[in-house]
């Protein structure tokens, strides 16, 4: 009897990674606030965020950031579009997501300790009170507050409250973390201890992260992409890689060339269509910086020489032949001296004092300075004329003295 080995034949080796679902899937996703007056804070908006990956949203403010991750959370439902989570639907807020908000002065409880504001989510959990109270120590120690946990929230600066919330997310454990500017609130200083401890608590508890900032230099220094929001209603302009590397540094990484060429591209995206929105709103043509040098150098190249030549004969200004006199402006307009103006009012003056003197009308005085020069003036007229007359009355006494004397001697 022969035995006969039987070989299974193994089913061929494919690769899988396509079907693996990803951490978050965003598919044209909107939202319209309603009302009186319809807001359309999010225009059409689709993207996904792999598993461990620390991604960023920038975009200019107002433009429905904040509105974004709150229907990602299912804070707010959204009017249209989907969001799966693990390759699941997501039709409330999942167990496994946590959020951090940007005001931690609201988002925490100022009569609870800080022990008793991470320990809080975990007690709807059903996790038991000793799992909490090592929970909260754990995280304390990852964001620096070990030995806070007796303390309140108001007994705190304003960084620490804010690392607070972020050990109070952790403690979750969360497969996505959203966080909401988070840093916008701290100082520069704050700011940078906490990106770096946000980095550190990435790296080693390999949480997915989804990022919301304004900051360009904050979401190109955290992230391993970074997606560029447009003005409102908000729509995914650019999805830029991040090649930084995992070690980074407040220092040497801002100084590299890759963050610094990043960093323009994105001020860009963002300027160009800041310019190209207030355009259209303004109905002229809408033409970036990009296109406008385009247009330039195509216009330089097909130039010839003697266009190039009579454009500049084109340019040059003409010989001003207007002579002095003529741009001179008129003594109408031209502004005079308080001398020269106080010369032409009392010729005026004296020309129409004379002529009222022979028409014998009086006249009517313009202001009340003018009524005072002309009583003194007219005093002195009728002095004038007074004097006149007695001379005149005087030399026929005389002439008719004379006159009698040469009779009687006849």
């Amino acid at each position: 009897m022969t035995n006969t080995l039987t070989v299974e034949q193994s089913e061929p080796i494919t690769d899988r990674s396509d079907t693996v679902p990803k951490m978050l899937e965003v598919t044209g996703l909107g939202h319209t606030y309603a009302g009186s007056q319809q807001h359309t804070a999010i225009g059409d908006v689709s993207f996904d965020v792999e598993s461990g990956q620390l991604a960023c949203i920038v975009g200019p403010s107002g433009c429905g950031k904040s509105t974004l991750l709150r229907c990602l959370a299912s804070l707010i439902a959204p009017s249209r579009g989907e969001v799966r989570m693990h390759g699941d639907l997501v039709r409330g807020v999942p167990e496994d997501l946590a959020v951090v908000f940007q005001d931690y002065s609201r988002s925490l409880f100022p009569w609870m300790s800080v022990r008793g504001n991470i320990e809080f989510p975990l007690r709807s959990r059903g996790i038991g009170k000793s799992e909490r109270r090592e929970r909260a120590e754990q995280t304390l120690r990852w964001v620096g507050l070990s030995g806070s946990e007796r303390k309140y929230p108001w007994q705190l600066s304003g960084g620490m409250q804010q690392r607070v919330a972020i050990a109070r997310a952790l403690a979750c454990r969360p497969a996505l973390l959203l966080m909401d500017e988070p840093f916008a609130s701290v100082d520069a200083q704050t700011r940078f201890e906490l990106e770096d401890l946000l980095l550190q608590v990435r790296k080693e508890q390999d949480t997915t992260i989804l990022l919301v900032t304004h900051d360009i230099d904050e979401s190109v220094y955290l992230s391993d992409r970074v997606l560029v929001l447009s003005k409102s209603p908000a729509s995914i302009v650019a999805d830029l890689p991040v090649e930084l590397g995992e070690d980074r540094d407040q220092i040497s990484t801002r100084e590299s060339e890759t963050f610094v060429q990043l960093r323009g591209e994105i001020a860009r995206l963002l300027r160009s269509r800041e310019q190209r929105a207030t355009a259209e709103s303004a109905g002229e043509p809408s033409t970036g910086p990009a296109d406008t040098a385009e247009v330039a150098d195509e216009r330089a190249s097909e130039e010839t020489p003697e266009d190039a030549a009579e454009r500049t004969e084109d340019t040059v200004p003409e010989d001003d032949t207007e002579s002095a006199d003529d741009a001179k402006p008129d003594s109408e307009t031209e502004p005079e001296s308080g001398e020269d103006r106080s010369r032409t009012e009392e010729a005026a003056r004296e020309e129409d004092q004379d002529s009222h003197a022979e028409s014998g009308a009086p006249r009517e005085a313009d202001s009340e300075d003018d009524a005072v020069v002309e009583t003194a003036v007219g005093s002195e007229a009728d002095g004038a004329k007074s004097e006149t007359e007695t001379a005149g009355t005087a030399e026929s006494t005389e002439s008719t003295t004379e006159h009698a004397a040469t009779r009687d001697s006849r």
